[in-house]
């Protein structure tokens, strides 16, 4: 049966770590059960070494050493099998992991082509942000939220929908549907509330701003946090697309793009979405 070392939620970090320690003449396996990737160690006798080891990937799973060790003995690597390429039957499977994910892609994507159709004015008059003195007399509190699901060009949703649909999966199918709305409802909830702070409404009665990108950078910082924070759950990003979103953030700030940028809404997402990943981790904690 062997010896099991550590589980992973995910195949990728569970395939590294027991590659490095094949190439540290450590003999181990990955074996999939209830509780996710189990690295599995030949013999006991190395335990040890082998617990040392962990503890340093857990800490740095990104250092090339590990990288370096599956590309030599990526002959060991026996990943689940999965369909080649794009087909009808992977995109509905995918969605079928992740629904909530899906649902909000389809919103938008339909609230996208209806406004291409001439009924952008019907729409935004139900799903603009108003001010928070005029909602509190119509309570009508939807509208925290229906910002998120308006883009104004093909260039603003693909590249809202892209994050959305890679980050937005990634948590739901590690942490389930719940989690993945709450960082919905409130990175677009505070999103909303912070670049309403910001803007004037016209005429005193909708603020003209829109966009899914307060809850994309929610995400990213999540992940980001949470991969920080908790590396053996699996979640990560790499540090060069953490290092461009916080780019492309700083260069709205400095207004030297050819589009308007939400600022104040996408650091409002990027700060909720890492504070909800170190509530996650300090509660998981607590409870370990």
């Amino acid at each position: 049966m062997g010896h099991p070392l550590i589980a992973f939620n995910q195949q990728s970090p569970a395939h590294l770590l027991a590659n490095y320690l094949t190439s540290q003449n450590i003999t181990a396996n990955v074996v999939k059960n209830e509780e996710g990737f189990v690295v599995v160690l030949d013999d006991h006798e190395s335990t040890d070494r082998a617990k040392m080891i962990a503890e340093d990937f857990l800490a740095n799973p990104s250092h090339p050493k590990y990288q370096q060790a599956a590309w030599k003995n990526g002959k060991n690597v026996r990943l689940a099998p999965s369909g080649n390429g794009f087909s009808m039957s992977n995109m509905i499977s995918d969605a079928v992991k992740a629904p909530f994910t899906s649902i909000v892609f389809v919103l938008c994507v339909a609230v996208y082509l209806l406004s291409l159709f001439g009924l952008f004015s019907p729409i935004a008059q139900h799903l603009l942000m108003q001010p928070l003195s005029l909602l509190s007399e119509n309570n009508e509190w939807w509208r925290l939220l229906g910002p998120a699901f308006i883009h104004f060009s093909a260039l603003h949703i693909i590249f809202n929908l892209l994050w959305w649909g890679m980050l937005g999966a990634k948590i739901e199918r590690t942490f389930g549907v719940s989690m993945l709305l709450i960082v919905f409802l409130v990175s677009a909830t505070i999103s909303n509330a912070a670049q309403a702070f910001f803007s004037e409404p016209i005429q005193g009665s909708f603020y003209l701003f829109g966009g899914l990108s307060g809850v994309v950078y929610a995400v990213l910082g999540f992940v980001w946090w949470l991969g920080w924070l908790r590396p053996s759950w699996g979640l990560s990003l790499p540090k060069s697309i953490v290092g461009f979103m916080l780019v492309w953030l700083v260069l709205g700030y400095a207004d030297v793009l050819w589009v308007n940028m939400a600022n104040a809404a996408h650091t409002a997402g990027l700060i909720s979405g890492c504070l909800l990943a170190a509530a996650l981790s300090l509660g998981s904690g607590r409870r370990e």
